[in-house]
């Protein structure tokens, strides 16, 4: 009672304004009265709820509830989803003023600018409860149906759909409803069933990307949180939290600038204008998500997120494009039209020569009696001649067309999607998958691809001296306490220690860290007071075509002015005209302590190590004003403080990887920023340099020669370079287009944002998961996701692989094509009759196109892929390996067919009925068989490795068990009689011999050039 009464009394208060305060300060006092009662009456509650559990209260109630709505946002913060959202979009600094500047709308949210939020659970969930999470409404995906649609639409489909109805109507015209419907009857069942595993296929596809779709989305973002940087997933920002951003990374939310320098911004997705706009504190502090930071370094203030963004509405109506049509399957596509073409050919040929037969009187009843006798003839017996002639026709319409080529394709990039998904590589264009098995020529940058990306500073030179490990003490403090602002303040990276006896932890770029953890472990560095003790007063950000950053800042105590530069060792020493020694006297560099510089830089560049530099400049006052006005550092008559030498070790396997892609038939080209000391030591150790190979040789050249180099010298020297140096991104993207230009197909790798046009330009870019930039990774096809150059040469045997399988699967499906269109060509023309049925034929299709494309498709990367130089761009789909090898399988299956159709009654002293059934289960066998053949086009053991395909082996004995099916009974659907052992005997023993041929087959030498190519030459000659 007692605190109900209190809590009364502090209520009227708090509601009682004083009529004397500010506008402001009356809102402010609105705020606290909403808070402190809100929280107050929770207080009663829980204490009511608490009494509850022991006291029984009354059925019939002696209170009043009342509820108290206040909005959500309100509750906890000063400050509105509205008001956020309008403050960002608008770009309104009048607002912001309003809400007392960026500083009042960080104490609005509750947030600090070099703290962050606190971020346990209670309060990211409170943060989302108020302006929501940062997630955004995906359209609806396409459903199952929307794919069977699509599958009805194929040409092939609606082909075979005209010849299931025109076959149905025949069969019952000619037979009855009974048994007529059979024929048309299974073409339509056929058909369905390949539309039926196309859309199952396609939507299971769809899905997949929809996976891919989520994990490529879930960017990693720095955050600030409880003091401490940390990374966290891009849907995990919420609104206040403090976000730090540097060169590639994309924009996580709307929201304010808080501090950073150079900072420029990409608005181009959301303006449409493609110039960088610069950010700051003053004009320009607003900050969109979806944006790319282009180029400098800070810190942002999130206030908007999710669909509370410009950016997350935009997306919520875009749905990824999961039907693009790779080059592959465009020309399957296309040979699928050409066959079908040719089937359409031999069906009208076949048509007209059994309706001429017909009508001159050529042809026999089963009593032998002549069918067509002029005016004789009934006109319905005439109109039955004509359909079942017509439905032979069909029939080998039916049989021509491959309709499961496209399918093939669309499994096999389906199941290598998944698989290189666990082998480190994820797809964002399929295209990529067959694209990369043609590869020429893989450009790769060195740092964290070839290397381990764990750097860590083995080497300190002071002066011409170096600095052994904990020896730190004997230099002098001044130069010590210079080269700790050199490291401190000229950074993107940080250190945290939660505590006096705790571990450092420290974040940044792999070289940031190395070096941080240099100067805090050698030099005692102190980079929280060394930031407290000075004022920056204008940074210069590093990027990839300076290779060096710079800062002017001023000490507190003393107010003295200096310039701090770091950056590649030979771009620092140019600068420098004069050097410390470990006591600190500074001492003339002429042109002989020049070279000498030059040569320890050499040395540790020749042990692999990365040389970076530091050096200062202390400026007058009138200096520093003159910076100003030329927005520009001081870069001459330097103090060289130091060098480091950074060890990067190569990646365990690189070497093998590296050999293993020459092996293949393709070459490896380094490009990297490195001096070319450093590039030739790191290149010979991965193996992409051989002995005798350097700068002389024309194999190593530095990025600046290769530029100024004109378009012939570059065109004549291109395939020798294997090493790059000092290279810009610039460099890296007119190496591809000289590649490019002399046929070769190129995968290039980069991880910065500058690589994009590289990344583009390139038949197949690989971005890195781990340093890539989000720019990089959207412009690139393939992300490897474990930045490992033995990954990079993964994805090369997925892509052979790719195309092999698909090759596979054309020579078996084209052996069935040719033999069952040769076999009821001949018998139609001769007897007048078709020895396959429809329904017989479409099984044997219908099995080979989905059982025998998943069993094909599914086969893994084998190692003699790499032993096989790459597939050119031009290269013919249908080889003269495989044109052998079809056509021996479909020879010897036409002359054992053949001969059962003409002979087979006298031979076995059978009725034509079973010589018919002989005929059928012969013909499916022998695919059965041929289908081990397809396992290899040129090795001669087909049996190799067939024990780690269980999926193969499955496939194989389904088709038998469902041939079994077919002939013992299902007798009046598929038009067969049972057969006997002996019978069975005899089918497999004429199958079986498939094997045997396929070998001697392959022992057939076969020219290199297309047989196609020699009829062209003919033609122009």
């Amino acid at each position: 009672m007692a605190s109900i009464f209190h809590a009364k009394v502090c209520i009227e208060f708090l509601l009682d304004v004083p009529v004397t305060l500010s506008e402001p300060n009356k809102k402010w006092h609105s705020a606290f009265a909403k808070i402190y009662c809100s929280r107050t009456l929770l207080s009663l509650a829980k204490n009511a709820a608490a009494a509850n559990k022991y006291n029984k209260v009354s059925r019939f109630p002696s209170y009043t509830v009342v509820t108290l709505d206040f909005p959500a946002e309100n509750v906890s913060f000063n400050i509105d989803q509205t008001s956020l959202n309008e403050l960002v979009k608008e770009k309104n600094l009048d607002h912001l003023r309003h809400f007392g500047g960026i500083p009042g709308v960080v104490s609005a949210l509750e947030t600090d600018i070099s703290g962050g939020i606190i971020g346990n659970e209670v309060d990211v969930a409170r943060r989302r409860e108020a302006f929501g999470s940062n997630t955004y409404k995906k359209p609806p995906t396409k459903s199952f149906f929307h794919f069977v649609v699509e599958a009805f639409k194929d040409v092939t489909i609606l082909i075979l759909l005209g010849c299931a109805a025109l076959s149905l109507g025949f069969g019952i015209k000619e037979h009855g409803l009974n048994d007529g419907w059979y024929d048309g009857g299974s073409i339509f069942v056929a058909v369905f069933l390949v539309i039926a595993v196309s859309a199952i296929s396609n939507f299971r596809q769809n899905r997949q990307f929809d996976k891919l779709s989520k994990v490529s989305n879930n960017i990693q973002i720095e955050v600030i949180r409880k003091g401490r940087r940390q990374q966290i997933s891009i849907f995990d920002i919420v609104v206040g939290d403090v976000i730090c951003l540097k060169i590639g990374d994309q924009i996580p939310g709307d929201g304010l600038f808080l501090e950073g320098h150079s900072l420029q911004a990409d608005e181009s997705s959301m303006t449409g204008e493609s110039d960088h706009v610069e950010v700051n504190s003053n004009q320009n502090p607003f900050l969109f998500s979806g944006t790319k930071v282009v180029d400098g370094y800070g810190s942002m203030l999130a206030t908007s997120v999710g669909m509370n963004t410009t950016w997350g509405q935009l997306m919520s109506q875009i749905s990824r494009d999961t039907s693009e049509e790779t080059p592959l399957q465009a020309r399957l596509n296309k040979l699928t039209s050409s066959i079908g073409k040719v089937g359409l050919a031999v069906a009208l040929l076949v048509l007209t020569v059994l309706l001429v037969r017909y009508f001159t009187g050529n042809t026999t009843d089963e009593n032998g009696n002549q069918e067509f006798n002029g005016s004789k003839t009934k006109t319905d017996d005439i109109i039955n001649a004509v359909v079942r002639i017509v439905a032979a026709a069909v029939t080998i319409v039916v049989v021509a067309i491959p309709e499961g080529l496209p399918l093939a394709v669309t499994l096999t990039l389906a199941y290598s999607m998944k698989r290189m998904m666990v082998d480190q590589a994820m797809v964002r264009k399929l295209s990529a998958c067959e694209t990369m098995g043609s590869a020429t020529t893989i450009c790769t940058d060195k740092t964290g691809t070839l290397t381990l990306n764990q750097m860590k500073v083995t080497k300190f030179w002071l002066g011409k001296e170096t600095v052994i490990e904990g020896a730190a003490s004997s230099i002098s403090p001044w130069v010590v306490e210079l080269i700790q602002q050199g490291v401190a303040l000229n950074t993107t990276g940080s250190v945290y220690r939660t505590g006096s006896g705790s571990v450092f932890e420290f974040s940044g770029s792999p070289t940031e860290k190395a070096i941080l953890s240099w100067a805090v472990q050698e030099l005692n560095m102190d980079m929280e007071g060394l930031k407290q003790s000075c004022k920056m007063l204008k940074v210069e950000a590093f990027n990839s075509e300076k290779k060096r950053s710079g800062v002017l800042m001023r000490k507190n105590t003393d107010h003295t002015i200096n310039v701090h530069w770091k950056g590649a060792a030979e771009m620092i020493l140019a600068m420098c005209s004069s050097y410390y020694d470990a006591s600190g006297i500074k001492k003339r560099m002429d042109d002989g302590e020049r070279e000498k510089f030059e040569q320890i830089i050499q040395g540790m560049a020749a042990s692999s190590l990365r040389c970076i530099a530091f050096a200062h400049k202390q400026v007058c006052e009138e200096e520093k004003d003159g910076a100003d006005d030329l927005q520009k550092l001081d870069e001459d008559n330097l103090s060289l403080l130091g060098l480091v030498g950074i060890k990067d070790p190569c990646r365990p396997g690189v070497k093998k990887a590296v050999e293993d892609c020459q092996h293949a038939g393709v070459n490896i080209k380094m490009i990297t920023g490195d001096n070319v000391f450093t590039a030739k030591a790191i290149a010979t150790e991965c193996g992409i340099l051989g002995p005798n190979q350097d700068l002389s040789s024309g194999a190593v050249v530095e990025g600046e020669e290769f530029r100024n180099y004109t378009l012939e010298e570059r065109m004549k020297k291109v395939d020798k370079i294997r090493v790059m140096a000092r290279s810009s991104p610039f460099d890296k993207l007119l190496m591809v287009q000289c590649l490019k230009l002399k046929g070769h197909v190129v995968a290039v790798t980069g991880d910065g944002t500058n690589d994009a046009p590289a990344l583009k330009e390139a038949d197949i870019g690989l971005s890195m998961g781990i340093q890539g930039t989000e720019v990089a990774k959207e412009s690139s096809d393939i992300v490897i996701l474990d930045d490992n150059f033995s990954s990079v040469a993964t994805v090369l045997r997925w892509g052979r692989c790719v195309y092999t399988n698909i090759q596979k699967f054309i020579q078996f499906q084209l052996t069935v094509n040719v033999a069952a269109l040769v076999i009821n060509f001949v018998a139609a023309v001769s007897a007048g009759e078709v020895p396959l049925t429809a329904v017989q034929l479409l099984w044997v299709n219908l099995i080979m196109d989905t059982l025998g494309a998943l069993a094909l498709a599914t086969e893994q990367p084998t190692k003699e892929l790499m032993d096989k130089p790459p597939v050119g761009r031009t290269a013919p789909l249908i080889t003269n390996i495989m044109w052998r090898n079809l056509l021996a399988q479909a020879m010897y299956q036409i002359a054992v067919l053949l001969t059962l159709q003409f002979r087979g009654e006298s031979i076995f002293g059978v009725n034509e009925k079973v010589k018919d059934t002989l005929i059928f289960n012969t013909f499916v066998l022998c695919q059965v068989f041929n289908e081990f053949n397809a396992r290899k086009l040129e090795k001669k053991n087909v049996f190799e490795g067939i024990h780690k395909n269980r999926l193969f082996l499955g496939i194989i004995g389904i088709t038998i068990v469902l041939q079994v099916v077919m002939v013992e009974f299902l007798k009046k659907f598929a038009n067969t009689e049972r057969l006997n052992w002996g019978q069975w005997g005899v089918c497999i023993g004429f199958a079986a011999a498939s094997w045997p041929i396929g070998w001697v087959v392959k022992c057939i030498p076969v020219p290199e050039k297309p047989f196609f190519s020699y009829l062209k030459w003919k033609k122009y000659n």
